[in-house]
């Protein structure tokens, strides 16, 4: 069996598909994306992708915007599919309509590097979201969450101190809902409001801190 068809199979054997949200075009620090911002000697795309994939997701899905093409030329993403996202100036709920889209078979992706295809659409139960501009957040906490996946009928979140965060887990059933009320810079913000008691909140406050990356200020976060 080549390396091709072994990574196929545990694609097609994993319900759970990373999407990570990394079209953000940091206006409040400078115009630079924040996908190619340098966190630990690589890309915060590079890095959201390792701890998606350390988490358990054989398939990692990424929605670009903002320097879409240089985000392409700098950053190792082999094996995943990258979505445009032409409205990302729109907000983070643009880029989750067109990610639900990717992983539905009724929007566009394209995978980098070996295997043909885009991951789309086969056996696909839910969607690990998780925010590129969230370092502080990696593998462990993405695991806990991803370890609540039941069915496609599942919706489960991060909480700090109990109040709800990222990651979040969204069951195949529900991305319809999802995408209709996402808009702006909410994401699923209004339909998780609309189904709080179906949502099983895991905590990671021992395990992640859920700072974002979002001024100059926040740059401290970032470690070389």
């Amino acid at each position: 069996m080549t390396d091709n068809e072994d990574r196929a199979n545990d694609e097609a054997a994993d319900p759970v598909v990373g999407l990570l949200l990394a079209a953000g075009g940091g206006r409040r620090l400078g115009g630079r994306p924040k996908a190619l911002l340098e966190h630990r000697g690589q890309p915060l795309v590079e890095h959201a992708v390792a701890a998606l994939r350390a988490a358990g997701c054989a398939r990692v899905h990424i929605v670009l915007g903002a320097r879409a093409d240089d985000v392409r030329a700098r950053a190792a993403l082999d094996g995943c599919v990258l979505v445009d996202n032409p409205e990302w100036e729109q907000g983070m709920g643009s880029s989750l309509r067109a990610g639900l889209a990717s992983l539905a078979g009724t929007g566009s992706g394209t995978r980098v590097g070996t295997g043909a295809g885009t991951g789309a659409g086969t056996g696909v139960g839910a969607a690990l979201v998780s925010l590129v501009d969230q370092p502080g957040i990696g593998a462990p906490a993405m695991a806990r969450v991803r370890s609540g996946y039941r069915d496609e009928r599942s919706l489960v979140s991060a909480a700090y101190a109990g109040v709800r965060g990222h990651p979040v887990l969204l069951g195949a059933a529900h991305w319809a809902g999802v995408a209709a009320t996402a808009t702006g810079d909410r994401g699923a913000r209004a339909y998780l409001r609309e189904h709080e008691a179906e949502i099983a909140l895991v905590e990671c406050g021992d395990v992640a801190r859920p700072y974002d990356i979002d001024t100059e200020a926040d740059l401290a976060h970032l470690e070389p």
